[in-house]
């Protein structure tokens, strides 16, 4: 049995992967996110393919060897990171912004906070207010633990906490705090002396690449491992963490945006990062961003650390993908973990 993903671009066949950046908002305030018509480049979906590449389950996927392309965005983590009593419903006005469970406020993005503003039809709003979901941002190695169970049939997909008569609500009341700390398998290590922002997609949301991880020159992050059998499903399939990882000395409030043609930012940055866990294993990508056709001015190789278990080789160097793949590379992290070291 071997791993496997399947690239889906769902919503409408014709979605150019260069979508264009989303129309600024009127002056009520509102506008029609680009979310409802075009996707960011790739959403990824993980499969088991038996020897006859026929899909099968999951279930011996201990014995499943990595061998190409990346995971997607989010999920409901399985281990709480825990913050006093919780977040409390209806307690904090909409109006106001939940600084603490681990929540990370995106000032830059002009929401208030919020990584995004949206409800059940997509339609977003530059200001969380009664009726929207209001998806939020996570320290580095969490995961936002707020979705609604009732998702958009069309494959949209919608996240964050309700505003209800001014007040905000979990949309999961399984989880008391809103963020989660994921699977500790993997780590950014920039060797490089510019700092590099890698920025997660907003997923459930709008899918907008905004959530940061900042990697100062010489430092280390966690990145976050999702676990895919506790975590958010599309339309029943298992996703994962996915980073658009800019250029080296872009800033996170100019990288960690959704970008336009010829930015080289945001959607238009050089590399996709994915990290997912699932069945004991996790399973770690480089893929190219299929917006963009200039070299990254770093290379990044993907190697244990701590004495972990990993199968595979994966390395970006000089613009070019381990073997000269343009599909990118995957490795499996048996045990222990492993670094994406930037140089």
């Amino acid at each position: 049995m071997k791993f496997s993903t399947a690239l889906l671009i769902p919503f409408i066949s014709s979605v150019a992967l260069s979508a264009p950046a989303p129309a600024p908002a009127p002056a009520d305030g509102h506008h029609e996110d680009h979310h409802k018509d075009e996707k960011p480049a790739v959403v990824t979906v993980t499969q088991y393919l038996d020897s006859n590449g026929q899909v099968t389950t999951a279930a011996s996927a201990a014995a499943a060897a990595a061998t190409t392309t990346t995971l997607t965005s989010s999920k409901r983590g399985s281990s709480e990171h825990k913050r006093g009593d919780g977040f409390q419903d209806g307690t904090i006005k909409c109006s106001d912004f939940p600084s603490d469970n681990g929540v990370v406020s995106l000032d830059w993005l002009g929401f208030g906070g919020w990584a995004s503003v949206m409800d059940m039809d997509a339609s977003s709003s530059s200001e969380c207010q009664d009726g929207y979901y209001c998806s939020y941002a996570c320290e580095p190695g969490m995961s936002k633990t707020q979705w609604p169970s009732d998702q958009p049939s069309d494959g949209k997909s919608i996240g964050g906490l309700l505003c209800k008569n001014g007040y905000l609500y979990r949309t999961n009341t399984d989880a008391s705090d809103l963020c989660s700390t994921d699977q500790t398998s993997a780590t950014a290590v920039n060797k490089k002396s510019d700092s590099i922002a890698l920025c997660r997609t907003d997923y459930p949301g709008s899918e907008n690449m905004v959530i940061p991880t900042l990697v100062d020159g010489g430092d280390s992050q966690p990145i976050s491992v999702v676990d895919e059998d506790t975590y958010f499903q599309w339309q029943g399939k298992k996703t994962s963490a996915q980073y658009y990882v800019n250029n080296a000395g872009v800033s996170v409030e100019d990288g960690c945006i959704w970008g336009t043609s010829g930015s080289d930012v945001g959607n238009w940055a050089p590399i996709v990062l994915g990290a997912g866990y699932t069945n004991g294993e996790s399973y770690l990508s480089l893929i190219p961003n299929p917006n963009s056709n200039e070299a990254a001015n770093f290379n990044v190789k993907i190697v244990a650390s701590n004495g972990g278990d990993v199968q595979g080789n994966c390395a970006y160097e000089d613009g070019s993908f381990t073997g000269d793949s343009s599909d990118g590379c995957t490795v499996s992290v048996l045990s222990g973990s492993a670094e994406f070291v930037f140089y």
